[in-house]
């Protein structure tokens, strides 16, 4: 029997400093994004909730006794513990037992259970990570020349090459950042972006709240998402644009939030909130949050898009290349201690990516596939460095235009030029 490659994650450093510093640290994350297989490289005992074998022993133990489940070596993983949520009660009162000793357990969860079944928020107890699809570093398809950190930090060396083809972005956008699809074989690799969206419509979706769901209906709104993906589409612009593609698959307002919902709770859903800053004048900024996957595949799957057809259309690419780097970015902005957002104002002046650290540094962010609308975006970026009050506020550390091109370089007026196939955390 052949084992799979570990690709190394960004969020095994995470992991580890969180185990130097919290009692329990749970990883949330989408199925198949990898959670399972980096907490058993950091844990010393595990139990798998979702074991076949075992399972219905192990509900009944947590319905009985949970602490018997929470015995064993240190760090010990409780593998998808949201499927007897009783589990997260017993573990905050476990690391209290234990004096708060920092890495007793790490828990996984590919869904938030139902609103009520924990007592605890595990509040000093129990401590987050989100855990994404690979980024591009990860997958080993960037290079990582350039380090998010060290441009932070005031580095301005950027130059560098990305040997990331156009053609290469299609088929990374389409196969995704599943770890069972790197270094598979293309046909294989686009089929398990295909059978996961076929689980979610038919299966997981409705799971996570035992609200059962019409997969006719999950399907006409997935496919409208992926339509309106990277935009600030409102529920009844999906609504609308629903009913006039399929009227079989007719969809209120409120059946619409009640799923999108549930695609949040099961981590498929990441919209990028908007970004509020002090502006220098009165300007009305667009509050709406921009639709996204937590991977640009779900978007191609549910579409039934090959590399070739979106090479055929490089506006829908665009939007594509748009939400695969801001699933990149996320990546790279948690490890430094930062969060993402978008911005747009009433003017129409926006940017497509602002990464804010939580010290308070920021940077803007424009994404362009090609290299034709560089000036443009750099336009934009320095339009809005002057809107930003820097009384109220840091000057940013950089503006970065974000691209599919090769060459990475420092434009004149201070821009960074960077190819995804580049970046790094």
């Amino acid at each position: 029997m052949t084992h799979k490659i570990y690709y190394k994650r960004i969020a095994d450093g995470l992991l580890e400093e969180r185990l130097h510093s919290s009692g329990a640290i749970l990883i949330e994350g989408a199925k198949w994004c990898g959670k399972t297989a980096t907490a058993t490289r950091a844990s010393k005992s595990q139990l798998y909730m979702q074991d076949p074998d075992k399972a219905l022993s192990y509900l009944k133990a947590a319905d009985t006794k949970p602490s018997l489940l929470l015995q064993g070596e240190t760090p010990r993983l409780l593998d998808e513990w949201q499927s007897a949520p009783v589990l997260w009660d017993a573990v905050r009162f476990m690391v209290d037992q234990r004096g708060g000793l920092p890495g007793q357990f790490i828990l996984t969860g590919s869904a938030v259970p139902k609103d009520g079944v924990v007592k605890h928020t595990g509040t000093g107890r129990i401590s987050r990570l989100t855990m994404r699809p690979m980024s591009l570093y990860e997958s080993l398809e960037s290079n990582g020349s350039i380090s998010l950190k060290d441009i932070f930090d005031g580095n301005k060396e950027i130059e560098c090459y990305s040997d990331l083809s156009i053609e290469k972005i299609a088929f990374a956008i389409t196969r995704g950042g599943w770890p069972a699809s790197v270094g598979v074989d293309e046909k294989i690799a686009l089929r398990h972006a295909v059978d996961y969206v076929e689980a979610l419509i038919n299966a997981d979706i409705s799971r996570v709240d035992g609200v059962e769901k019409s997969p006719v209906r999950v399907r006409a709104l997935m496919r409208s998402l992926a339509r309106n993906i990277s935009t600030m589409a409102t529920i009844r612009t999906i609504r609308d644009d629903i009913a006039s593609g399929d009227a079989d698959a007719s969809v209120s307002e409120k059946t619409i939030s009640q799923y999108l919902t549930a695609l949040d709770r099961i981590f498929v859903m990441e919209d990028l909130p908007a970004w509020n800053p002090a502006l220098r004048s009165k300007t009305a900024i667009r509050t709406s949050p921009k639709r996204h996957f937590v991977d640009p595949s779900i978007a191609t799957a549910v579409m039934r898009l090959t590399p070739s057809r979106l090479l055929e259309d490089f506006n829908y690419f665009g939007l594509l290349f748009e939400s695969l780097c801001t699933r990149d970015l996320r990546i790279y902005a948690e490890a430094i201690d930062g969060q993402v957002f978008h911005y747009r104002d009433a003017s129409g002046l926006e940017s497509d990516i602002v990464v804010c650290l939580n010290d308070g540094r920021w940077a803007a962010i424009e994404v362009k596939l090609g290299a034709k609308e560089i000036e443009k975006a750099a336009e934009h970026l320095l339009e809005l460095k002057e809107k930003v009050n820097t009384d109220k506020m840091k000057k940013p550390s950089f503006l970065m235009i974000l691209t599919g091109t090769e060459f990475a370089y420092r434009r004149d007026d201070g821009v960074f030029v960077v190819p995804i196939g580049c970046l790094k955390d």
